[in-house]
């Protein structure tokens, strides 16, 4: 592995060799965001030791060779933030949900698994803003967009979550019911993170695809 790195360009020096241990354990002494693995179990047993990470699903088709550009699409409760508001949902429906929603517009959500990797992808992105002519190109380096089931009037708590947080995404999309692979479909992002396997299968046929199972979803 280590041989290989120099011929495919990549610039890395470190490199750990654990005898199959699993190696999440060593992400704080890295500053590591994002663990990734096609192990479910493994992203489970992460996942419950308070650890960012994701279980890899197969993608049946996916070509990105002459793509220049990053794309990024993330769920919103229970991968960006925390699943208080799923846990809403499940109490009493979509009424209680933008009842909860409504009442809370103002009070931004904790926290979920993944929003230390938007923290940094938005650092990366303000590096780029810093030219003008490049705020709104299509063609910008990194492109982030958030992919949720959530609707109007939900939409103000995640937008004031997300200004609280100083984070700006290029695309929102509110499916409201429409199958996010739809969207997906047309983005054509290199990787979607979702909590919800339900979402996911459907949109991996196209879409190279990260269950998150965290929260009340994945009980």
């Amino acid at each position: 592995m280590m041989d290989a790195m120099p011929a495919y360009g990549l610039d890395i020096t470190r490199a750990f060799f654990l005898s199959g241990q699993a190696p999440y354990p060593y992400m704080a002494a890295v500053k590591a965001c994002l663990y990734l693995s096609t192990d479910k179990n493994e992203v489970k047993d992460a996942i419950k030791g308070g650890y960012p990470a994701g279980h890899v699903l197969p993608c049946s088709s996916f070509d990105d060779t002459e793509d220049t550009q990053l794309r990024i699409a993330f769920d919103f409760d229970g991968v960006l933030v925390d699943d208080e508001a799923e846990t809403k949902y499940a109490d009493g429906g979509l009424p209680l949900f933008h009842y909860h929603e409504v009442e809370n517009k103002d009070k931004p959500l904790k926290n979920g698994p993944l929003m230390p990797l938007m923290q940094r992808i938005s650092g990366i992105q303000k590096i780029e803003a810093e030219n003008a002519n490049r705020v709104n190109s299509a063609s910008k380096a990194i492109r982030v967009s958030i992919v949720t089931a959530r609707t109007a009037p939900a939409h103000e708590r995640l937008i004031n979550t997300m200004k609280s947080l100083g984070i700006e995404v290029d695309e929102l999309f509110l499916t409201g019911g429409i199958e996010k692979k739809n969207i997906l479909d047309v983005m054509k992002p290199q990787i979607f993170f979702d909590d919800q396997i339900g979402h996911l299968k459907p949109a991996s046929v196209n879409t190279p695809c990260v269950h998150i199972p965290f929260g009340i979803r994945n009980q």
